[in-house]
């Protein structure tokens, strides 16, 4: 597993942004395939996404070629609904650069048959492909998607009831009332994420230090899910200097001194 550690949250997502652009520019010097890029929602990509649309706009990069699967979606919240992640993904990215419509997808929360939804979603992904790169976040308690502590490693999309920690830390975004959150979500899992040729997690800030710590120097334990990152071959957590804190100083050093080797 790769520690990126940055100064600031805009650096963070600089770093996100650039390893995007060079994904996307290196697939299509080798193949005319799509890149296929997972996202995710929240308030951590909100400057990657700033970033690539900066970037499009100055006519720098293209998503003409790029097929998107997000993590997760409410159950029962209608799409149109300001909190869906289907409103939140065109109002802070897709409406904002050119991605084909028919290029993205989300899970729909609203489907009749919520398992044959997360089935269908799964086949989708292996007919695209599979996921060139997964970009996530982390919450404070480590989940990475809707992947809560005790979420299997193995996991693959699902239906998944959310924490009583989740619903209170989602509440800010429904007038900070929690009986508003819906309970449950459609989630890829774990094992979905971890089935992506490179996987970027980013945390930023001090409230993610403790998952950072779990998720470097912990055990491989599924009450950490963001821990299974370590089995992954293209791994990759990007932190400011506030999410890495609770690392211990030699393992800060290490990573830190790798970086700058890798980029003198």
């Amino acid at each position: 597993m790769r520690i990126i550690i940055k100064d600031t949250p805009q650096q963070v997502a600089v770093w996100a942004a650039d390893l995007i652009a060079s994904r996307i520019r290196r697939k299509a010097e080798h193949t005319p395939a799509p890149f296929v890029l997972g996202l995710p929602t929240g308030s951590t990509p909100l400057e990657t996404y700033k970033e690539l649309i900066r970037r499009h706009k100055a006519g720098e990069m293209s998503f003409a070629n790029v097929i998107t699967f997000n993590m997760d979606e409410y159950v029962g919240l209608p799409e149109e609904h300001p909190e869906s992640y289907h409103s939140f993904m065109r109002r802070n990215f897709f409406n904002r650069i050119d991605i084909r419509p028919e290029n993205i997808h989300i899970l729909d929360g609203n489907a009749p048959d919520l398992a044959r939804e997360c089935a269908d979603y799964e086949a989708a992904i292996a007919a695209a492909g599979g996921i060139d790169l997964f970009l996530g976040g982390v919450g404070e308690d480590g989940h990475i998607a809707f992947n809560e502590p005790f979420s299997s490693l193995a996991s693959r999309t699902r239906i998944k009831t959310l924490t009583p920690d989740t619903l209170a830390a989602n509440a800010r975004f429904f007038g900070g009332d929690t009986s508003l959150v819906p309970a449950q979500a459609l989630t890829v899992g774990v094992g979905t994420i971890l089935a992506a040729r490179e996987v970027a997690i980013l945390a930023t800030g001090r409230r993610k230090a403790r998952a950072v710590r779990h998720g470097v120097e912990g055990p491989y334990d599924h009450r950490w899910p963001v821990s299974a990152l370590q089995t992954h071959s293209c791994g990759i957590i990007v932190c400011d200097e506030a999410a890495a804190e609770e690392l211990r100083v030699a393992t800060y050093r290490y990573f830190k001194n790798i970086e700058t080797a890798c980029n003198p």
